[in-house]
């Protein structure tokens, strides 16, 4: 008979967040959510049988367990959980969760491949589309991402505006973010690129953004939390782990570019006349050595 999940030790769960609903759960369910709140580093890491092995129930059980709790399967469920996990720890002590290096480059390409993987197994296409059909019809287009992730903002706000989209980027904080976020309103759109430790002015921007009539379109890599929850309305998950002590934009900007190809097929006459217009300018300036 299921029962609400109680966390046996309350202090222990402060690293999950809100990750784990307060939803009912069979007794053997119960099992493999204290697993996961007496052992980060375990559950964050671990394959799926040495969950079930600790819980004493199969495999099955945590799939069902992670599904009960609002995740699509045990991969998504531990997504989420690496996220805070890293979160929680300094980021010197990630070298130490990553250790050493065979080959570099092998491995940061082998892990994104797999953050590829997962990005692709997060979201559906319906989540996609609709995300895209929000940018394609905005008004206008504000993209904010600091630190590493104004890497994929660039890239969405340049090539945006390379399409004809009238879209801003905004990379920077305190006042300069506080001006663009006040421009924006019903009709337009707020594309946040946040991952890994959430940047507190980001998310009171996008949160006045919210609450103006904007529409929010967030790239983020946990699927819970005050940005996804309670603020974006279109939500793109992706895995930013990198291999050492840096987060990894790669899913993001793959992501990205996904966002990109469907506004281009949603105003494809648009997007060709103001590419033709760029290729120009780029002759007219005479930018290019060729």
């Amino acid at each position: 008979m299921p029962s609400p999940r109680t966390p046996r030790n309350p202090g222990q769960a402060d690293w999950l967040g809100d990750a784990l609903p307060d939803v009912p759960l069979s007794k053997a369910q119960t099992r493999v959510v204290d697993v996961i709140v007496r052992n980060p580093q375990l559950a964050s890491y671990a394959e799926i049988a040495q969950i079930a092995e600790r819980a004493d129930v199969n495999s099955s059980t945590v799939v069902r367990a992670a599904q009960t709790l609002g995740y699509q399967g045990w991969p998504d469920l531990q997504r989420e959980l690496r996220a805070r996990y890293l979160v929680q720890i300094s980021t010197e002590d990630t070298l130490t969760e990553h250790g050493e290096h065979r080959s570099p480059l092998h491995d940061a390409l082998t892990h994104d491949v797999e953050n590829l993987r997962q990005t692709l197994e997060s979201n559906s296409a319906a989540e996609a589309e609709a995300a895209i059909a929000a940018l394609a019809e905005a008004r206008s287009i504000l993209v904010v991402g600091v630190g590493s992730f104004a890497g994929p903002a660039t890239v969405m706000a340049h090539l945006g505006s390379t399409m004809g989209y009238p879209i801003t980027l905004e990379n920077r904080a305190g006042v300069h973010l506080a001006s663009a976020v006040n421009s924006v309103g019903p009709g337009d759109v707020l594309l946040v690129v946040n991952m890994w430790r959430s940047t507190k002015q980001v998310i009171a921007a996008a949160e006045a953004a919210h609450e103006a009539g904007a529409t929010v379109v967030a790239i983020t890599d946990m699927r819970r939390g005050r940005l996804a929850t309670d603020i974006a309305d279109h939500l793109l998950i992706v895995p930013s782990e990198g291999i050492s002590f840096f987060q990894s934009v790669t899913a993001a900007t793959s992501v990205v570019y996904g966002l990109l190809a469907g506004m281009q097929e949603a105003r494809p006459e648009r997007s060709r006349a103001a590419i033709r217009r760029t290729q120009q300018l780029w002759r007219d300036l005479d930018i290019y050595l060729d």
